[in-house]
């Protein structure tokens, strides 16, 4: 084995935990996030971060915005906070990621992607939700979905299935959840719903 074989590995290896450390001071700046995912001609991102000043909140994202994030010092809420993934196996996904899409971007051939390569998981959401509220029943007097011990489960039915959290159709008093999609997730379980969903 010559040389190079050796060093290119033991460089990488050494370079790793300095490039950890370093993308994650970057990705604690919407701004670095935004430099690249807001293509005037893309419209994902662009829309997303215009949705941000608006008030009311526009989106599940958009509130987590305006209430911030008690666990940073100025209290806002960063794009990381929801996308960084969770434990080592997501944040190692997520960073790889990012590195690919630098590479490409760095190479001028970046495309600004149309959905989530790596989507959010109930893991992202429980990072700051470990627990739910105790909810009032609803208008019919049924206790919330939450409330419920069974719904509390491994249903396979991951939180931004029901709680959109980009789109602009979810109910704004309803923690942003969307009624057709909602009924449709319901329906899996409950056969009732699904004549409700069509």
């Amino acid at each position: 084995m010559n040389r190079w074989g050796i060093a290119i590995p033991v460089a990488a290896l050494l370079a790793a935990p300095t490039g950890w450390v370093v993308t994650d001071r970057l990705e604690a700046d919407n701004g670095f996030c935004i430099s690249c995912h807001l293509d005037a001609d893309q419209p994902l991102h662009r829309d997303n971060h215009a949705d941000f000043e608006a008030r009311p909140a526009l989106s599940l994202a958009v509130a987590h915005g305006v209430a911030g994030n008690a666990d940073h010092e100025d209290g806002a809420f960063r794009c990381i906070d929801c996308h960084g993934g969770s434990g080592f196996r997501g944040r190692a996904a997520v960073k790889l990621l990012s590195a690919k899409d630098a590479f490409w971007y760095l190479t001028g051939r970046f495309e600004e992607p149309d959905g989530m390569h790596w989507p959010l998981r109930d893991e992202d959401c429980g990072r700051c939700h470990a627990s739910f509220d105790e909810r009032a029943p609803d208008d019919q007097g049924d206790p919330a979905f939450h409330e419920l011990a069974l719904h509390n489960r491994e249903l396979g039915v991951d939180c931004v299935s029901c709680h959109l959290s980009h789109e602009r159709d979810g109910l704004a008093n309803h923690y942003f959840v969307h009624p057709t999609v909602v009924r449709a997730q319901c329906a899996r379980c409950h056969p009732e719903f699904e004549k409700e969903s069509s």
